[in-house]
């Protein structure tokens, strides 16, 4: 079982790359539709954040649909908010499917973002997420004008930039694929 969390920016600068966002994750999902036995083992989770931080859709079947992700009319982009909700959440269900007897492997970490964040304690909470026993694989993709070096720091296996002609959904895919097909990583 492969859980997976996207954590997405809907802060007011991400306000123009929603939609880009959303067809990233129907696009996903077809692929995760086109491969049902894979598509099978991957437990998708969507987070939002912008001032303040929010699960949207919790762990469930990654054949299941997807909740349409809204921008908010905050400014605010608290990045160290989100780490902490997920850090929890990521905790919470890998113990519920591990109580399942199922086997478990690290979870992937989907963060997007334009990389601004206005909290400048955010640092701290992605060290303590990526401290804990169940730290997932960070994959950080940017959209918009991107503040490089933050999301270099957050996407400690991968960085992926829209404004490099990479899709969102091409991302994910083959971010998720890549684990789901390699055995050792659990």
């Amino acid at each position: 079982m492969l859980p997976c969390y996207v954590v997405c920016d809907v802060s007011f600068s991400m306000a123009g790359h929603i939609d880009e966002v959303n067809a990233g994750m129907r696009e996903f999902r077809g692929v995760v539709h086109a491969d049902r036995r894979t598509g099978a083992q991957i437990r998708l989770c969507v987070v939002v954040f912008a001032e303040q931080s929010q699960v949207v859709q919790p762990l469930a079947p990654a054949l299941d649909p997807v909740e349409v992700i809204r921008p908010r009319q905050e400014s605010g982009s608290d990045f160290g908010s989100a780490f902490r909700l997920v850090r929890g959440v990521i905790e919470r269900d890998v113990r519920s499917l591990k109580a399942q007897r199922l086997r478990v492997r690290r979870p992937v970490l989907f963060f997007v973002s334009d990389g601004r964040a206005t909290d400048p304690a955010w640092p701290a909470a992605l060290e303590r997420l990526n401290a804990t026993t169940s730290c997932p694989e960070m994959i950080a993709f940017g959209l918009g004008a991107v503040d490089q070096p933050a999301l270099d720091r957050i996407g400690r296996s991968r960085v992926f930039l829209g404004g490099d002609g990479v899709r969102l959904g091409t991302a994910l895919a083959s971010s998720v694929a890549r684990t789901v097909l390699r055995p050792d990583h659990v």
